[in-house]
């Protein structure tokens, strides 16, 4: 019995080892091209040429399996993101950026895979807080083509920057 017992605990604790190197991928975007024409405007849509970006991303992500997306509350980023939720079937969930990887996120979306739509000073800085490093600057306001594609393993954390013209 002793060594059923033994047997058991061993298995159980490879099986648990092992859940806990799930990968998680998070893409991160800034918001696609702005309507600029009313500066007073805080909440602006997509001009055309955002539009197009957002169905390009939605193209360049034909082949990830997104468990979730998120996106800030502004006209914008919902219309980046909407184009890739549509394709996926998935709803778009947002997100606080005065509260980005807090421990409720980092919870959620563990283990899965995740794109993150925001801003020209949020998106760096949401990267920077998941990799815990200062590596990423704020995204010039005129680039709308910058891909953030971060994975974790177990307590390993890589980073990469595309530009997706």
């Amino acid at each position: 019995m002793k060594k059923f017992l033994f047997l058991f605990v061993f298995a159980l604790s490879l099986f648990c080892s092992c859940s806990s190197d799930e990968t998680t991928t998070y893409y991160l975007i800034r918001h696609a091209e702005k309507d600029r024409t009313d500066k007073t405007n805080r909440n602006p849509d997509l001009n055309k040429n955002g539009q197009e970006r957002a169905n390009k991303w939605a193209d360049r992500f034909k082949s990830v399996n997104f468990d979730a997306i998120y996106s800030t509350n502004y006209n914008r980023t919902l219309q980046t993101a909407t184009p890739t939720a549509k394709s996926k079937n998935l709803e778009i969930l947002k997100y606080n950026p005065n509260k980005m990887y807090d421990s409720i996120f980092q919870q959620e979306t563990k283990g899965k895979t995740v794109l993150v739509v925001g801003h020209s000073n949020t998106t760096p800085s949401f990267v920077n807080k998941i990799i815990e490093e200062k590596k990423y600057e704020d995204i010039d306001d005129h680039n709308n083509a910058n891909l953030y594609i971060v994975t974790i393993l177990g307590d390993k954390k890589t980073s990469v920057l595309e530009t997706v013209e």
